[in-house]
C-alpha cells in the first residue's frame, strides 16, 4: 500500500470519530445541561408580599433574574414586551402566575413547577398573556423549525457559490431564494398548519431573513475562502447555530455562554424574531431583527469582495505577457 492512500485512511478514521464527538458536545451538552440561569421573571404587590415572592426565586442561587413591578398591570406588560417570561403577582384575591408559552413553553411550565412549591392551602392562579396556538400547543412545531431554515441557508449559500454566481447576481439569486422559502414555510406553517398566528407578512419577512442571513454568510466565506468556506459555514450555522439557538427552550435555560452565542447567530436570531412576530405583535424583534441583518449584510460584503478578486485575478491571468525586446 502507497503512503498516500495510508495517510488518507487514517485521516478519515481520526476525522470521523473526532466530528461525532464535536456533534455530541454541541447538541447533547446543552440539552444534558438545561436548567435557568439569569431567567428574567417579574414579582408584583404589597412591599411585603413581593419581598417574600423574591426570597423563594433567589433561594436558588443564580437561577432567576427577579424585576420587580408596583402591580398586575405593569407585571403583565413586561411579561407581553418579553421583558420577563413570566411574573408573579400576590394580591388580595391570593396570588397568579403570568406566563407566556409563546416565549417557551418549557420556561412556562418550569415557572408552573415553581410556583406550585408555595405553602399547602396557596392556590396560585396561571394565566397564559401569550399563549401558543391550538395548532401547537407545545411549541415543537416551531422548535423544530430552526434546522430546515439553517440547512436551507446553507443550501442557498453554497448552490450560489457552485453555480459560479458572483456580485449582483449572486445576491439577487440569494434574497430571491431566501423569499420564496419565507413565503413557502409561511404558507405551511401558518395557513395550513396553523402553528403561527401572527402577522402573515412579518413571519414571511422573519422566515426570509432568517434563511437570507446564514445563506449570505455561507456564500461570503465561500467567495473568499473557496470550497472550504461552505463547510465553515454549515458548521457554524448548522453544528453550532443550531443546538445554541436555544429554540426549543430558552437561551437562559442553556449552559453559559451558550445562551448568549446562540442569539449572536442566525438560527437562535431566527428563532426569537420569530416568537416576537408570531405570538407578542413584534415587540422584543429588534435585537434579533440587527443580528440577522449584520449577518447578511456582511455575508453580501464578502460577497462582492470575493467576487472582484476572482474578477481581477483572471484578467491579470488573461493579460497578454510583455513582448521581450531584442
Amino acid at each position: 500500500m502507497s503512503a498516500v492512500p495510508a495517510r488518507r485512511m487514517i485521516a478519515v478514521m481520526v476525522l470521523v470519530p473526532v466530528v461525532v464527538a464535536l456533534a455530541l458536545w454541541a447538541f447533547a451538552w446543552p440539552a444534558a445541561r438545561t436548567a435557568p440561569r439569569d431567567l428574567p421573571v417579574g414579582v408584583a404587590g404589597p412591599a411585603a408580599a413581593v419581598t417574600q415572592l423574591e426570597r423563594g426565586f433567589e433561594r436558588r442561587e443564580g437561577a432567576f433574574d427577579v424585576h420587580r413591578y408596583d402591580d398586575e398591570a405593569s407585571a403583565r406588560a413586561a411579561v407581553e414586551d418579553r421583558v420577563v417570561y413570566g411574573a408573579v403577582v400576590a394580591g388580595p384575591k391570593g396570588t397568579s402566575l403570568l406566563t407566556a408559552s409563546g416565549a417557551g413553553p418549557v420556561v412556562a411550565q418550569l415557572l408552573e413547577a415553581v410556583t406550585a412549591q408555595a405553602p399547602a392551602g396557596t392556590q396560585v392562579r396561571v394565566t397564559d398573556v401569550a399563549p401558543l396556538p391550538s395548532g401547537d400547543p407545545r411549541g415543537t412545531a416551531l422548535a423544530a423549525s430552526a434546522l430546515p431554515l439553517a440547512l436551507a441557508g446553507v443550501a442557498a449559500g453554497a448552490l450560489v457559490t457552485m453555480s459560479g454566481l458572483r456580485g449582483t447576481r449572486a445576491a439577487a439569486t440569494l434574497f430571491g431564494a431566501s423569499a420564496l422559502v419565507g413565503l413557502t414555510a409561511t404558507a405551511i406553517s401558518h395557513s395550513w398548519l396553523g402553528v403561527l398566528q401572527g402577522d402573515w407578512w412579518a413571519e414571511a419577512a422573519a422566515l426570509s431573513l432568517t434563511v437570507a442571513a446564514p445563506g449570505a454568510t455561507v456564500a461570503g466565506f465561500a467567495a473568499l475562502l473557496g470550497t472550504p468556506g461552505i463547510g465553515l459555514g454549515a458548521l457554524l450555522m448548522v453544528l453550532l447555530g443550531n443546538p445554541f439557538s436555544g429554540a426549543a427552550s430558552a437561551p437562559e435555560l442553556l449552559p453559559e455562554p451558550v445562551g448568549a452565542i446562540g442569539q449572536w447567530l442566525p438560527p437562535g436570531a431566527g428563532a426569537t424574531l420569530l416568537r416576537s412576530v408570531a405570538y407578542f405583535d413584534g415587540r422584543g424583534a429588534a435585537a434579533p431583527l440587527v443580528t440577522l441583518s449584520v449577518w447578511a449584510a456582511l455575508g453580501l460584503a464578502a460577497v462582492f469582495v470575493g467576487g472582484r478578486r476572482r474578477a481581477a485575478a483572471l484578467a491579470e491571468a488573461e493579460r497578454p505577457a510583455p513582448v521581450p525586446v531584442a
